[in-house]
C-alpha cells in the first residue's frame, strides 16, 4: 500500500522562542491503552497520545472485546475485559506499531483462542524472533512469517521462565512481564542494560506487584489488574525535536510544560548539557510512579560545542540518535555516534537515511555499521529531504533545516503523523521567522 506522500517546505529561521505543552507520551500511552483495557472495570486518560501507533494499539484491544471512547478535550475512557479477552473476527491490524505488535503478543499467548496479528509493510519487516524465542520458552505456541509478522498465536497455558534478553529492548520486556502476569509463578526478565521501565511503572499503577533488583524485574501471576485515572505526560522522545531546535540558536529560550522525564529517558538532557545548552528543570513531581516536570532550555552564546554518544548511553537514546546527528554538523566539535546498530531495524534503516540527507544538504559525514562522525563547524544549505517512510527522519530533518540556508523540501512529510500529527504546526509557532 503506497499512499500518497505529503510535502512540507522549512525556511530557516532566526530564533526559537516560546512555550509549549506537548501531545502524551507514546511509550506510557501503548501501556496505559493495553493495560486499562486488559484490567477489570473503567480507565481515563487525558492527554493521550494522538500518534497513530496509540491509535492502533486501542483499535487492536477493542477488537479483542474491551470498550474505547474518545470524549471531549482529548480524554480517553477504556472499560477493560477483567483479564479475558474475546478473539476478533479477523486479523489485529498493528499498523506501523512495533510496540503494539511486541507488547500485545506477550498479552495474547496465555488467553484462550486463536489470533493472528499483522502490520504495514514497515512493521512487515520488522524483527519478530526476539519476541518469539522467550514466549515459546514460556510455552506458547507462536508462528512467524521468516522472522516477522504475520505473528499466528495459539493461545495456551504458560510455564514462568528466567529470561536473559541478548538484546537489551523495553518492548521484549514488556512482552514477558505481560504473558507472566497471567502465569502461576515467578517469572523474570535480566538485562545487561536497564531499559525504560514505562511497563514496571505502568503495572504497578494498575495495582501489580513486581520486584526489582538492579539488572531483572520479576512478576508473580497470576494477578489482576485495576482500572485508573491518568493524565499522560508530555512525550520527552517528541520533545527531543524542540530542545535541539532551541539548542541551536544563541538567542532562544523554550519551556516544555508537564513534560515526561522518567530517567531512563532523561538521558538526552544530559546529552545536551553536555553540548553546552543550559537546562533548567523546574517542578518536578511524581503521577502514577511517573516524574514529570518543566524543562526550560536555552542555548549556550559561544553555540555547541561537542560530545560522543556510545555503549548504554546509545541504547537509551535510540529515538533520539536522527535528530542529534542533524544537529552535528552545527556544533563546534561535532557528534559522534556508535554502538547504534539497532538504529538500522528501525522504521527504516536510520543510520544510512541520516547519512543520505545530512550529505544532501552539503554535509561531511563518516558512515560506520554501527553509528557515525558527524563534523561540527559546517554550513548547510537547503535541499530535499527523502524521510524514507520514518517519521522521526522527517522531524530530524525539519530541525536541520531551521539552521540551513534556504528552504528545505521535507518528502514524505505525513510520515510525522505516525507519532506527532501536531509536530510542524508547533514547530512553526515557536520558529521567529
Amino acid at each position: 500500500m503506497h499512499t500518497a506522500t505529503e510535502e512540507r517546505i522549512v525556511r530557516p529561521a532566526r530564533n526559537v522562542l516560546g512555550s509549549l505543552r506537548l501531545p502524551g507520551d507514546k511509550s506510557i500511552s501503548h501501556r496505559y491503552g493495553m493495560l486499562a483495557a486488559f484490567a477489570q472495570g473503567a480507565s481515563r486518560f487525558s492527554n493521550f497520545s494522538t500518534g497513530a501507533d496509540c491509535a492502533s494499539t486501542l483499535k487492536c484491544m477493542e477488537a479483542l472485546g474491551a470498550t474505547v471512547r474518545h470524549l471531549d478535550e482529548g480524554i480517553v475512557e477504556v472499560t477493560g475485559v477483567g483479564g479475558r479477552v474475546t478473539p476478533s473476527e479477523g486479523p489485529l491490524d498493528c499498523g506501523n506499531s512495533g510496540s503494539t505488535m511486541r507488547m500485545i503478543s506477550g498479552l495474547l499467548a496465555p488467553q484462550q483462542g486463536s489470533f493472528t496479528l499483522i502490520g504495514d509493510d514497515s512493521l512487515s519487516r520488522r524483527p519478530m524472533e526476539r519476541i518469539r524465542k522467550p514466549l515459546a520458552e514460556m510455552g506458547a505456541r507462536l508462528t512467524l512469517t521468516d522472522g516477522h509478522a504475520p505473528i499466528i498465536i495459539e493461545g495456551t497455558p504458560l510455564r514462568p521462565i528466567d529470561y536473559t534478553t541478548p538484546v537489551p529492548s523495553a518492548q521484549v520486556k514488556t512482552c514477558v512481564l505481560l504473558a507472566g502476569l497471567q502465569t502461576p509463578g515467578l517469572t523474570t526478565v535480566r538485562e545487561s542494560v536497564r531499559t525504560r521501565d514505562h511497563s514496571e511503572l505502568a503495572l504497578r499503577a494498575f495495582g501489580a506487584e513486581l520486584e526489582r533488583t538492579l539488572d531483572s524485574i520479576s512478576i508473580r501471576g497470576p494477578q489482576t489488574l485495576h482500572g485508573i485515572e491518568a493524565a499522560v505526560p508530555g512525550d520527552l522522545s517528541s520533545a527531543a525535536f524542540f530542545l535541539c531546535a532551541a539548542a541551536l540558536f544563541p538567542g532562544s529560550g523554550l519551556i516544555l510544560d508537564w513534560l515526561g522525564l522518567n530517567p531512563t529517558r532523561a538521558a538526552l538532557l544530559d546529552v545536551l548539557t553536555a553540548l553546552g545548552a543550559n537546562i533548567a528543570v523546574l517542578n518536578l513531581e511524581e503521577k502514577n510512579a511517573e516524574l514529570v516536570g518543566t524543562v526550560q532550555v536555552t542555548a549556550p552564546r559561544d553555540g555547541l560545542t561537542t560530545t560522543a554518544i556510545t555503549g548504554a548511553l546509545a541504547a537509551q537514546l535510540i529515538d533520539e540518535l536522527p535528530v542529534l546527528a542533524a544537529i552535528g554538523p552545527y556544533t563546534s566539535g561535532g557528534i559522534r555516534i556508535r554502538d547504534a546498530k539497532e538504529l538500522r531495524v528501525k522504521e527504516s534503516d536510520r543510520i544510512a537515511l541520516v547519512v543520505k540527507n545530512l550529505r544532501a544538504m552539503g554535509a561531511e559525514v563518516m558512515e560506520f555499521e554501527d553509528g557515525l562522525d558527524v563534523p561540527g563547524g559546517q554550513r548547510l544549505h537547503g535541499a530535499t529531504i527523502d524521510a524514507g517512510g520514518d517519521h522521526r527522519i522527517a522531524m530530524a530533518f525539519s530541525v536541520a533545516a531551521l539552521r540551513a540556508e534556504g528552504e528545505t523540501l521535507i518528502q514524505g512529510a505525513e510520515s510525522a503523523a505516525i507519532s506527532f500529527p501536531e509536530f510542524f504546526t508547533l514547530l512553526d509557532q515557536v520558529a521567529e521567522r
